[in-house]
């Protein structure tokens, strides 16, 4: 464990179902690509069917006896994540649920309720469709942070963005709300005496389509520093790590052990004091409750 993980260290996964959210591109792609390769049947929750069928003919390409399959999961919209909800349900168990879609500093959107797109997608559509199917999950839901986090704070003032809109602002609150789900899940999972755990993980900094919304001259820069990032398969490293390492427990948080956290192999992270607040989280999830009105019951 000292040199830290990688895809290397991502043992064997045949008989196990993985569920992979925002899987057809970047990091969740590179994720579904390896486990499919030990054998597992992922699960590509994914908005757009026919991006999701692009990602399966690329893995089919290099992994023929790949086995995925494809379903719909829009996290902008609370309704449909309860119609995709419904349909996880009623098919297989799930052993590990991996919450890896997101969005990052997009112009001001807002989602079908009304809530701005970064903390609607990122944490309110994460918490429903992980609220209303924990019960399904037998091993592992992990939740995917970010090293913005650190500058998060929470503020419920103003969810539409309606008075102000700060980009950056908005994704570093939604990454700090990613983690104070996935600390108050697990406590309250290990409270209940599940067996399945939480466990957190951020890719550093990867060189995504999740940059595509950069200013302009910092994506010209981009691929000049790409030797000091990691690309979106070593990204991928902490997201495996969590979904399969073999000496993870409930409530770890793992990232890339380079400087910085930025780049490089798998290993312990670190999460802000406020992050690990519980008085944090249980406002957090109470408010999650009524926006989304998912109460997960746990």
């Amino acid at each position: 464990m000292s040199r830290g993980f990688s895809a290397d260290d991502v043992g064997m996964q045949t008989g196990r179902r993985v569920l992979v959210t925002g899987a057809n591109a970047g990091i969740g792609f590179e994720v579904t690509k390896v486990l499919a390769a030990r054998g597992a049947h992922v699960v590509l929750a994914c908005r757009d069917e026919d991006k999701a069928e692009v990602a399966m003919n690329r893995i089919w390409a290099d992994v023929p006896q790949a086995e995925l399959s494809f379903q719909p999961l829009d996290l902008a919209d609370i309704d449909q994540v309860r119609e995709s909800a419904q349909a996880v349900l009623a098919g297989p168990r799930i052993d590990v649920l991996v919450n890896n879609a997101g969005v990052m500093i997009p112009p001001r959107t807002l989602t079908k309720q009304g809530y701005e797109l970064q903390f609607g997608v990122n944490h309110l559509g994460t918490f429903a469709f992980t609220g209303l199917v924990h019960r399904h999950v037998d091993d592992r839901i992990v939740i995917t942070g970010s090293i913005a986090h650190k500058s998060g704070t929470m503020d419920y003032s103003d969810l539409s963005a309606s008075r102000s809109y700060h980009n950056w602002a908005r994704y570093q609150m939604s990454k700090l709300a990613n983690l104070l789900h996935m600390f108050e899940l697990d406590r309250r999972l290990s409270a209940a005496g599940r067996a399945t755990q939480a466990i957190g993980c951020h890719p550093g900094v990867a060189l995504t389509e999740l940059t595509r919304h950069l200013p302009l001259p910092l994506r010209t820069l981009t691929p000049l520093a790409g030797p000091f990032f990691n690309s979106a398969a070593q990204g991928a490293w902490p997201t495996l790590q969590a979904a399969t390492g073999a000496h993870v427990q409930g409530g770890d948080y793992l990232g890339p052990q380079g400087l910085g956290e930025v780049s490089g192999r798998s290993g312990p992270a670190r999460a802000t004091r406020d992050a690990r607040d519980p008085k944090l989280a249980r406002e957090l999830w109470q408010r999650s409750i009524e926006l989304t009105g998912v109460d997960p019951g746990i």
